[in-house]
């Protein structure tokens, strides 16, 4: 009997895919957990194994096609099976069973049976135009997976919103920002001002990655209100102690570190040190989370992943240098899974291997601070005896959520950072 291969469930916020590419192709004998394909998810590039063993019969979706959840995406046959006559039936079948169901097909007569018992209702503001009065009838909406999730559960229409996301995308805010159960929509925002290319520029579609990071960079900076901290930490005695550290460990074939690893552990001391960082803002409270997920900012060829280090409190240096080398090997192989980026609190970017002295990084919401790293530069500095002497400074900076984070906090934190750096064996108590 044909088994259909499913575009799976790969994060927690995803309710379509694009299949990047096939790793097989028709005809290939498959093992159960043998790489097929990659899926593009709205977090990061996967690699999909195969649930069955089998042949693959045929190849329903081609790369580069965006498909619901559960989507047939190819047809498996047991070795030496023949395919039914009514295959393209079946097919057609699974195709219309995953397709999403239009927002405002669901459950009208409630919705309407609600209204009128509502009894006395209050004078109403005039309702502004939506999407489906606009044109004169339902259209399919462009809207990104979270945005449809959020929209799902608090029961809003989509068709009744403007979005204010890339060329009129309905993003999460719109969805936040709008009344539960879809009933009425809030003025649209001054449209984006689009770029005016001609013949010989290029217009390149945006993936799945680039349109969450599109998304939730826009809702940290016009939802959380951002404030900015920067110190200058002497780096001299960290790459001392470093050298000597990693001498010893080369004699005995052990671990190489680097500077990020004793940066992170900083950060991990510090947020234990200053709990009231290692926060996040829940509409009407404020959550404080007992164990600190660092987040690691990765660069990879489709953007920017932060996989976290959990439980970080309870890991030693040697622990998170392998884990920070482990995640990055899985970001670049697209090995990462949905676990690995779950339970972040707290986002740590470096960019001082691109020569950058210091930057202002945006908060990777829901979290309320993100620590942006340096360059170690060689300057001339003043030493206790007012003498000019070289040293090596670098500079490290926090956002935070004026929400949740207060200036004195986040000062509290940078200090502890800074006296961590400066003193890079009390790390290893």
């Amino acid at each position: 009997m044909p088994k259909f291969i499913e575009m799976p469930k790969l994060s927690d916020t995803m309710t379509e895919g694009t299949l990047a590419k096939w790793t097989v192709k028709e005809g290939d004998k498959i093992a159960v957990g043998k790489a097929i394909a990659d899926i593009e998810t709205d977090k990061a590039t996967m690699e999909y194994a195969s649930p069955f063993e089998g042949v693959l019969h045929k190849v329903i979706v081609q790369a580069g096609q965006k498909v619901p959840l559960n989507a047939p995406l190819a047809v498996m046959l047991d070795e030496d099976e023949v395919a039914p006559e009514n295959l393209d039936e079946l097919i057609a079948n699974a195709q219309a069973l995953a397709a999403p169901t239009p927002a405002a097909e669901k459950k009208p007569a409630a919705s309407a049976s609600k209204a009128a018992s509502a009894g006395p209702r209050l004078p109403q503001a005039p309702q502004h135009k939506t999407r489906a009065a606009a044109g004169g009838a339902a259209l399919r909406v462009k809207a990104s997976p979270l945005a449809k999730k959020i929209a799902a559960e608090r029961g809003v229409d989509l068709n009744a919103l403007i979005g204010t996301g890339p060329g009129g995308r309905v993003v999460r805010a719109d969805v936040e920002n709008a009344p539960a159960g879809g009933a009425g929509a809030r003025v649209a925002a001054t449209p984006a001002i689009r770029p005016t290319f001609g013949p010989e520029d290029e217009r390149v579609a945006t993936s799945t990655m680039r349109n969450i990071i599109a998304e939730r960079l826009l809702a940290s900076k016009t939802q959380i209100p951002h404030f900015y901290l920067q110190m200058e930490v002497d780096a001299g005695p960290l790459m001392e102690f470093r050298a000597h550290l990693n001498a010893t460990s080369e004699k005995t074939g052990g671990n190489k570190y680097t500077v990020n690893d004793f940066i992170l552990k900083s950060v991990i001391r510090a947020a234990q040190a200053q709990p009231a960082i290692n926060a996040a803002w829940d509409g009407d409270a404020i959550v404080k989370f007992k164990s600190v997920g660092l987040s690691v900012a990765i660069a990879i060829d489709d953007g920017l992943v932060t996989p976290v280090i959990k439980q970080a409190e309870k890991k030693t240096l040697l622990e998170i240098s392998q884990s920070v080398k482990d995640l990055a090997g899985k970001a670049k192989n697209k090995k990462l899974s949905p676990d690995d980026f779950a339970g972040g609190t707290i986002t740590v970017s470096n960019l001082g291997a691109y020569g950058i002295d210091q930057f202002a990084a945006i908060i990777n919401p829901p979290q309320a601070a993100i620590v942006a790293i340096g360059s170690i530069r060689n300057v001339p500095v003043v030493n206790d005896k007012g003498q000019i002497v070289a040293g090596q400074r670098m500079w490290v900076g926090l956002s935070g959520d004026h929400r949740v984070v207060d200036g004195a906090v986040a000062a509290t934190f940078l200090a502890e950072m800074r006296k961590l750096l400066e003193n890079p064996a009390l790390m290893l108590v």
